[in-house]
């Protein structure tokens, strides 16, 4: 197994990666793999810390890493990180790669000089490499009040007080949400890779219809392979 900076001769290969990776995880479907495709080109974009990970001669996993920012109870912006996608192939999954494959990055971009982390994810396993609820240092999320324990929403101080005793607001970049904002864009590009069934399932994202706003609660409702 062997981690690398990703090539531009790696960038299809990666997209379709993640879009397996995420492939009606969080709804049906996926954007994830056009926010990667966007983001290669958005100033906010970490190109030090855009890691594949091999096995075999293989890519099986990738990760990326965003600029992003902190508005503070004052009204003034504190710099700060995110990162995702974090991509590991379906046939590798829940062996222990994505944590490999995220410890060497968050290594990295310590490295580098990166105090402080967001993002949005499952505890269970991010706690393995050291993030814990944001709401504990006092970052909360945007949208939600500020005495709320957001379960998804974490934080990681990769350099000791580097957040010190502050607090504020966090909002992910817009960047994340290029699919939504690009509808077209994203349906020109989604065309260009091979059809597979889009599926609402538990545990995703609340879904709705685009023209009425009914929530959409089976595949007969979403219509099949169409924009959620």
């Amino acid at each position: 197994m062997t981690i690398r900076l990703e090539q531009p001769k790696d960038w299809r290969e990666v997209e379709n990666l993640t879009r397996e990776a995420f492939w009606n995880v969080y709804r049906p479907g996926c954007q994830e793999h056009f926010v990667l495709n966007q983001y290669r080109s958005n100033p906010a974009f970490i190109p030090e810390l855009d890691f594949v990970m091999e096995e075999d001669g293989r890519i099986i996993g990738h990760v990326m890493f965003s600029k992003a920012k902190i508005t503070l109870s004052d009204g003034t912006v504190f710099p700060s990180w995110t990162f995702g996608p974090i991509s590991i192939h379906p046939d590798y999954k829940r062996k222990g790669y994505g944590i490999k494959l995220l410890q060497y990055a968050l290594e990295k971009a310590r490295e580098m000089g990166i105090g402080l982390l967001q993002m949005e994810g499952n505890i269970d396993f991010y706690k393995h490499a050291g993030f814990d609820l944001a709401s504990k240092i006092r970052i909360h999320y945007h949208g939600e009040p500020t005495d709320a324990e957001v379960p998804y929403f974490l934080a990681q101080e990769l350099i000791p007080g580097y957040w010190g005793n502050r607090e504020g607001t966090y909002c992910p970049p817009a960047g994340y949400f290029v699919a939504d904002a690009q509808p077209e864009a994203f349906a020109a590009y989604e065309a260009g890779f091979p059809p597979k069934e889009k599926h609402l399932k538990p545990g995703q994202l609340p879904q709705f219809c685009q023209n009425c706003g009914m929530p959409l609660t089976k595949d007969e409702d979403y219509g099949n392979n169409q924009a959620a």
